[in-house]
């Protein structure tokens, strides 16, 4: 057993919760690897499990996404070998470390022309990007010239999803809380971009669509802008539920979505799109393919010491942050 340090939780609550612990990592088992960190990824759902909205089993390490080298292989595992440069997004969560045995599933090679501090920036915000621009579709699909709502475009996720739909020729509507927010986001991609500060979003996106509504809302905002996506939409259209970051949407009355439009609502996750090995692959191949060919560029804005990770989340939680934010280990 080698001694590695993690970021570690004993109780859910606020950044004081974290502490750098030592702990035991042993070698890979059946369908596992151990892979050496040389940057972690920090999202907005690190503070969710952080402070217990989402609940996890107790003491734990946090994190989600990673890059780096690997150091070892369990039997089974055919898809990566060691000295490989790999990079993953996924279940179960511990990513704050140096090192780590996890399952070989959702982990994949790193192109050479991707950096780890870009690999582990871009995992679970390009992944989502991609779920929600290919696979998560309103009737009759998308196609180049769509208008589409999407909030917190200058965040992670955002900026990402910004530049994904340019190069799909959609004409995204963006939302931020600031004109310099707004200004990232029409720069990379979005055609045009609401401060949702000054401004009453659902009139503007009225506005801009002449009326008609968009066919799609991606909304990880969650209490703050449920309604007022709702009343974005054009008739049949999409409401995709992915986040929380302003509080959980509270029970909604379906009956909404009737007087409304005959509206769809999904609440997707991430994970559910990963479960595979087949499928994780197919989605990080695409992923790639849009970074590599310069389409997508992976905008890593904050960086910090693994010690530094309670400034970290509370630079993120207050969404001061822009782009993508990594732990350097």
């Amino acid at each position: 057993m080698a001694t590695e340090t993690a970021v570690r939780i004993h109780q859910a609550g606020g950044v004081e919760q974290m502490k750098l612990e030592q702990v035991e990592v042993g070698e890979p088992g059946a369908g596992e690897i151990r892979i050496r960190h040389h940057a972690c990824g920090l999202n907005y759902i690190d503070i969710y499990h952080r402070s217990g909205v989402y609940p996890l089993q107790l003491p734990q390490t946090l994190g989600m996404e990673g890059a780096g080298v690997i150091e070892a292989v369990g039997e089974g595992v055919t898809h990566l070998r060691v000295g490989d440069r790999a990079a993953y997004a996924s279940q179960p969560i511990g990513a704050y470390c140096t090192a780590r045995v996890m399952p070989a599933r959702s982990v994949v090679r790193l192109p050479d022309e991707i950096s780890f501090e870009t690999g582990a920036a871009m995992m679970l915000k390009g992944l989502t990007a991609q779920y929600l621009l290919r696979r998560t579709l309103p009737q009759g699909g998308l196609q180049a010239g769509d208008q589409v709502l999407f909030h917190a475009a200058a965040g992670g996720v955002g900026l990402i999803a910004c530049q994904w739909a340019r190069a799909l020729g959609l004409q995204m509507i963006a939302t931020a809380g600031s004109d310099e927010k707004c200004a990232l986001a029409v720069e990379n991609g979005a055609a045009v971009a609401i401060n949702y500060r000054k401004e009453k979003f659902p009139e503007r996106v009225r506005e801009i669509t002449q009326g008609r509504g968009v066919k799609v809302v991606y909304d990880s905002v969650g209490a703050d802008t449920f309604e007022g996506s709702l009343d974005c939409l054009s008739p049949f259209g999409l409401m995709v539920s992915f986040g929380n970051a302003s509080g959980v949407v509270p029970p909604v009355n379906t009956g909404l979505l009737a007087a409304k439009g005959s509206l769809y609502l999904t609440r997707p996750t991430l994970f559910t799109h990963l479960a595979s090995r087949e499928a994780s692959q197919a989605m990080a191949d695409d992923l790639f393919a849009m970074v590599v060919s310069g389409k997508v560029k992976i905008h890593v804005s904050q960086r910090y010491a693994l010690a530094e990770v309670a400034q970290a989340h509370r630079e993120l939680e207050a969404r001061t942050t822009v782009g993508s934010g990594v732990l350097l280990v």
